[in-house]
């Protein structure tokens, strides 16, 4: 027997009576993702406009990615507390940009990472989803395929995303006169396989644009994922999810208020990040000091800090841990 999780509340008259009542749903928690090898955060971007609290992981700095942020291995960080994890592995070896004789010295992490997200995924409290994205010719299983032109943007940019979720990807429709804008090396620079697949785009702002990335410089844009992806599937996965409202652990609360910038003196909290307590001031709208974030301009980026004086605080914690 199914019993309905709605709440009766009911509307009383003058008569004392209660001709009427509306259902009310239980508030829903935003659901958690954490973003393996997550760059500059095109695809975080898709994921969070999607529903998602996004925590990005990856093993080099990355300043210009809008949201919390662990340096760390992907191999090796806590998965614990998330809902969906999602990875994008380094595509060189795969990809028809890089020449043959020289595709065997990137290494092959989509294996391994398989593995590890499909045991996070078996092990009780562990994330129910995954999704891994590369390029196409990678060694995916059974993954869908989405099209830029398909959803309207400069781009073409064909891109694999396996999942053991049934995701749908987009039929290519390739149908517009204007050929794509081609968004890889440096300007102007690309073999004849790349000049096929498009016009290279001549400036940042033009790559920017096609690509529905407005905060990226040069060199993140040509290895990031058009955030119209991410939320195409992510939409999919909000849809999806079960109910996990019960489920969240005192470590997903932890990982989901972690702020780039400090050192918390708790020991379960990752090197360089600081723990901010869990409540309505805090979240992934907010300033690292608790304060919530000015809207996000028309166009721009995401603001990070709530005043010039928040600004500069991160930047002496990012001199002090640097030094």
């Amino acid at each position: 027997m199914t019993v309905s999780t709605l709440t009766v509340v009911p509307e009383t008259n003058l008569s004392g009576t209660a001709p009427c009542a509306e259902p009310v749903r239980p508030a829903r928690r935003r659901l958690r993702l954490l973003d393996l090898f997550c760059g500059a955060g095109g695809a975080s971007a898709g994921y969070h406009a999607a529903g998602f609290d996004v925590v990005g992981v990856d093993h080099r700095p990355q300043p210009d990615y809008p949201f919390p942020f662990i340096q760390a291995d992907a191999l090796t960080v806590d998965l614990s507390g998330f809902d969906v994890v999602a990875a994008s592995p380094p595509c060189q070896r795969w990809s028809t940009g890089t020449p043959l004789e020289r595709r065997a010295d990137h290494p092959d992490l989509i294996d391994p990472v398989r593995q590890r997200l499909r045991a996070a995924v078996a092990a009780p409290g562990g994330p129910w989803a995954y999704v891994i994205e590369n390029v196409p010719g990678a060694p995916l299983h059974e993954p869908v395929t989405v099209c830029g032109d398909t959803l309207r943007l400069g781009v073409r940019r064909h891109r694999l995303f396996e999942s053991n979720a049934p995701l749908r990807g987009t039929p290519c429709w390739h149908d517009r006169a204007d050929l794509p804008v081609a968004v890889y090396g440096t300007y102007n620079q690309h073999s004849r396989a790349r000049r096929e697949a498009g016009v290279p785009a001549p400036s940042t702002e033009i790559a920017r644009a096609a690509m529905g990335i407005d905060w990226m410089p040069w060199p993140a844009l040509t290895q990031a994922i058009p955030p119209a992806y991410t939320f195409w599937l992510g939409v999919q996965l909000v849809t999806l999810a079960p109910e996990l409202g019960s489920s969240v652990t005192d470590t997903a609360v932890e990982a989901s208020h972690l702020v780039e910038g400090e050192t918390s003196p708790g020991p379960a909290t990752p090197a360089g990040l600081r723990h901010v307590p869990a409540g309505p001031s805090t979240g992934l709208r907010h300033c690292r000091c608790g304060n919530p974030l000015p809207a996000r301009p028309s166009t721009g980026r995401w603001p990070r800090y709530c005043s010039h004086a928040c600004r500069q605080a991160a930047y002496r914690d990012r001199q002090r841990t640097a030094s």
